[in-house]
């Protein structure tokens, strides 16, 4: 053999050699590279198996959803799924064209993990799919052979084509797999409608999200009163947040806090596999982006997570006692002054807190107080976005709420000059941003398993009021407010960690 030869032998080698040890189980890095495939054309289906199944189709904001049980060895499901992959693209994602109706998942049965799960619809053939409201495959709530079942099996799906005429059938639309994202089509005009905010529970998931990432994404908890004001906020939300996984995702943080951030000094980037914050996404997992409902704007650059923060901030205002009223103000006060990053919005918010001049002992003034603030800034943004034309031409800024939603909010007749009955903004705000806000998800969360239930009671009736108002110490107390998500988790968690010193946060 020629030196040549050997040459071009041991570069080929090299290549194998190279090819094999950078191509782990499922990954399939080298390949899409040689097919031509980029990040463009990565999966929008959700991949779900027996641990994460029951949890997200309980918490998705879609109306419907759509399983595939496939098996990774079948050749058919391999040449069935860009077919899937076509339809997945219009309704999952962040890019989805027609988000927050159908949330197209797969699982693998060929995952010994998942034998159980498949056994549970009795999959009989690969590809098989089955379509229903999400929560009805939750624990088996909805047995497919069952009569009077909501979920069907999809019999007539063998190309991407017919699966969403099958789909439009089911929600009377006219979906096409050449659709493209233009303006929102899906906006809500009639505010008038008051069953509207009980979707706004999903947009409070996605607005504390986006937050969290605003902050993780700016590292911007860089100093002890950045940190302070950011221990204060999650605090706030693991006692009150609407969202239950929200309330347990910022306990998590709390709990953790001390290690993830030591002074106060946070780390973002992981090293030697010790966690980030990053690591505690601080509503879970599985809370969608890009699927803002009741904040939803005709236009994409309108509404949303301004509109998702002022929701949240209203729920949050309503569900205080009146001992916690000022450490409310100020925590969103201090968070907004210190993490919102749309500059002059953050200083005419700072200056509107500024004004308060004597600490509040009424939650009732608090609830009140975000309320007119909110329609100060509406005030201010009606002026620059009619002279500017950047408003949402569906849903201008008004002053809240409309008569046609609470006539008995107002006093008088005159437009001009709004007179409130204060009394009954207050009942009303409490109402609408209470027991409505959370209407439909504690609908969707009743398919809960009993244990899930019996926390969920836990957490409800034993709010850490007084850890809002004595200032937090190091994460033995912060474990010991938090224990009402889960008190066998918090006991585990206090007896493996070393504690340190207590210490005042403020």
């Amino acid at each position: 053999m020629s030196l040549a030869h050997l040459v071009l032998f041991a570069g080929l080698l090299s290549l194998v050699i190279l090819a094999s040890s950078s191509s782990s189980p499922g990954s399939r890095s080298i390949l899409r590279d040689i097919s031509g495939e980029n990040a463009d054309q990565r999966d929008r289906a959700v991949e779900l198996n027996s641990s994460n199944f029951d949890s997200v189709l309980r918490d998705t904001p879609a109306k419907y959803a759509v399983v595939e049980f496939f098996a990774h060895w079948c050749p058919a499901c391999r040449n069935y799924k860009p077919h899937y992959e076509k339809v997945a693209r219009l309704f999952n994602g962040p890019d989805a064209i027609h988000p927050g109706i159908v949330l197209m998942t797969r699982v693998d049965c060929a995952m010994k993990t998942n034998t159980k799960l498949c056994d549970r619809f009795s999959v009989s053939h690969y590809p098989m799919l089955f379509w229903g409201p999400p929560t009805k495959f939750v624990s088996g709530s909805g047995e497919p052979k069952k009569e009077k079942s909501e979920i069907v099996v999809i019999d007539d799906a063998r190309t991407a084509e017919r699966l969403l005429n099958w789909i439009n059938k089911q929600t009377q639309s006219s979906y096409g797999l050449e659709d493209k994202k233009f303006e929102n089509e899906h906006v809500r005009t009639n505010i008038t409608d008051y069953k509207q905010i009980s979707q706004g529970v999903y947009d409070i998931e996605e607005a504390t999200g986006e937050a969290f990432d605003i902050i993780l994404s700016n590292k911007a908890i860089k100093s002890s009163e950045t940190s302070a004001s950011f221990i204060r906020f999650i605090q706030l939300l693991a006692a009150h947040h609407a969202s239950k996984r929200c309330r347990k995702g910022a306990a998590e943080i709390l709990v953790n806090y001390d290690d993830l951030c030591p002074s106060g000094k946070c780390s973002y980037e992981s090293s030697g596999g010790k966690d980030t914050l990053g690591t505690f996404p601080i509503c879970g997992k599985d809370v969608p982006r890009g699927y803002y409902m009741f904040c939803r704007g005709s236009r994409n650059e309108t509404r949303g997570f301004s509109c998702g923060l002022w929701v949240l901030f209203h729920s949050l205002s309503v569900r205080i006692e009146d001992g916690e009223s000022h450490f409310a103000f100020t925590s969103i006060c201090d968070f907004v002054n210190n993490f919102f990053m749309c500059d002059e919005c953050r200083l005419h918010f700072n200056d509107m807190c500024l004004s308060v001049k004597t600490p509040f002992k009424k939650a009732r003034d608090f609830v009140l107080w975000v309320w007119s603030t909110h329609n100060k800034v509406n005030e201010r943004l009606m002026k620059d976005e009619a002279s500017l034309g950047t408003g949402d031409p569906e849903f201008p800024k008004i002053i809240w709420p409309p008569r046609e939603l609470c006539p008995s909010c107002y006093l008088s007749s005159d437009e001009k000059s709004i007179e409130w009955d204060e009394d009954n903004v207050y009942k009303f705000l409490k109402n609408y941003y209470g027991p409505k806000l959370v209407s439909l998800y504690k609908e969707k969360s009743v398919v809960g398993s009993k244990e899930e239930t019996v926390l969920a009671t836990t957490e409800d009736l034993t709010v850490a009021t007084n850890a809002l108002v004595v200032p937090i110490g190091a994460a033995l107390a912060i474990a010991v407010a938090s224990c009402a998500f889960g008190a066998l988790a918090c006991y585990w968690r206090t007896q493996q960690k070393n504690r340190k010193p207590r210490r005042s946060w403020n």
